[in-house]
């Protein structure tokens, strides 16, 4: 190798120096453009996703504006209509068989309304009737007593004596009271009550007199039991109510259990049926199966569950019924010699358990069967009932009433050609079991509940002297 020359060197090394900072000036400026165009870009992704937000939200703002718009219109198309009074969801996920047969439209008492509790402290007043203008015979249920409650005073009397001897456990005791048409002559008092015999209990109903002094009850016999006798205390129904005739319907539940509710279709059984005796116990001749030798003749219609509110359309003159379902599908019913209303084999209910009763048909009339006129779903346990055949407040006329045990309220239905046209429920906020319901002579709504009060419910400025 040749030697080489000091300047030649230095030229090399210099050469080699500049070129080595031209190289490392290139790389800098390369990663610089390349950071600025990647900023660049997503300035501009920015920018592009900002106008696309803007777009969004003004087509969201217009769907918006539509959708309100579409709601005004929806609103306006429905003026005048009004919601179910219903707010609570289905239990079940039936269909009812016509369109009026569940969750009515809500409506609204006009008057305005004075409530008035008339007396409280009682034990459970089961039953009531008014025997003397703004008198009451009421039944306790649990301690078997008979009392009279005077609604002008609020006065409670002390108890009847000569009431029978009842079973008081659970739903048993003495439970409803009525008197003789002609009462007034005979002063014969008609009362149900849960009756221990051999084999259980039944429901009974007895009937004796009403002293002078209205200190006992003389001369009491039981006239009718409704068996057979079953060693549950649940679902006696009991309520009673005279015809036109001056015989009596009787109601009576199915004893809940199963089996035993299986026997609401079988016409060898009082149980789970609306039953149609005289003042003396004994089957009306009139009565559908009084020629059949294979059932009791004091049936009048059957496959009820647990009747508890029985009245005449004042209008009519047909009886209504209303009865507990199981979980949901309590059923208000018109009753018709001989007919079938299906439970335990359909129901528009379902067990507490949440299961399906009998595969869960609950279709009545493609059974077989009669559907109720109207049915709740979630349930309203429907307890006593009477219609206003008044006219003391004027746009109640002829309108139901029921008490409502769970929620606590007082049903109002109003009823057009035998269809549930509207529904209203009252004294919400008063956390009482209503159970039974009557209207006065002078036109005033009276409620008992199982709290031991007495409501008295009228018109404002008409309860009042």
């Amino acid at each position: 190798m040749g030697k080489i020359s000091w300047s030649r060197l230095t030229f090399l090394l210099m050469l080699i120096f500049v070129l080595a900072l031209a190289a490392c000036g290139n790389g800098g400026s390369s990663e610089e453009e390349t950071t600025e165009e990647s900023t660049e870009e997503s300035d501009t992704a920015t920018e592009e996703t900002e106008e696309s937000t803007e777009e969004s939200t003004e087509e969201s703002e217009e769907t918006t504006e539509e959708s309100e718009e579409s709601t005004e219109e929806s609103d306006e198309s429905a003026d005048g209509e009004s919601e179910s009074a219903e707010t609570e969801p289905k239990v079940t996920d039936f269909e009812p068989a016509f369109p009026e047969q569940t969750r009515a439209p809500e409506v609204e008492t006009e008057a305005e309304l004075d409530v008035e509790i008339v007396t409280e402290g009682l034990g459970v007043p089961w039953g009531m009737v008014e025997f003397d203008t703004n008198r009451l015979l009421v039944t306790q249920r649990d301690s078997a007593e008979l009392r009279i409650v005077n609604l002008e005073d609020g006065s409670v009397s002390d108890p009847i004596e000569g009431t029978p001897e009842v079973n008081s456990e659970d739903q048993g005791g003495l439970l409803d009271v009525t008197v003789a048409p002609d009462f007034d002559e005979s002063r014969t008092v008609f009362m149900t009550f849960s009756q221990d015999i051999e084999g259980g209990t039944v429901t009974a109903v007895g009937k004796g007199m009403l002293s002078e002094d209205e200190t006992a009850l003389e001369d009491f016999e039981v006239i009718f039991q409704a068996t057979p006798a079953y060693e549950g205390t649940l679902h006696y129904g009991g309520r009673i109510i005279f015809d036109d005739d001056g015989n009596l319907f009787l109601t009576t539940g199915e004893r809940s259990d199963d089996p035993i509710r299986e026997r609401a279709q079988d016409l060898d059984a009082y149980l789970g049926k609306v039953i149609h005796i005289t003042p003396d116990g004994e089957p009306v001749e009139s009565n559908p199966f009084i020629e059949d030798e294979d059932a009791l003749d004091g049936i009048y219609s059957y496959g009820h569950r647990n009747i508890q509110g029985v009245d005449f359309h004042p209008e009519t003159g047909d009886l209504w019924i209303v009865e507990f379902g199981p979980q949901a599908g309590d059923e208000l019913n018109i009753i018709e010699p001989g007919n079938n209303y299906g439970w335990p084999i359909v129901s528009y209910g379902i067990e507490y358990s949440g299961e399906l009763i009998n595969d869960g048909i609950s279709e009545h009339e493609a059974q077989g069967f009669v559907e109720p006129r109207y049915y709740w779903d979630p349930t309203s346990a429907p307890s006593g009932m009477s219609f206003y055949d008044n006219d003391a407040i004027s746009e109640w006329e002829n309108n139901l009433f029921i008490g409502g045990l769970a929620p606590n309220y007082i049903v109002r239905v109003v009823i057009e050609d035998d269809t549930i046209v509207g529904e209203e429920r009252l004294l919400t906020e008063e956390g009482e079991r209503f159970r039974d319901i009557l209207v006065t002579e002078d036109g005033a709504l009276i409620a008992s509940t199982d709290g031991g009060k007495i409501y008295r419910i009228t018109e404002a400025g008409e309860g009042s002297e």
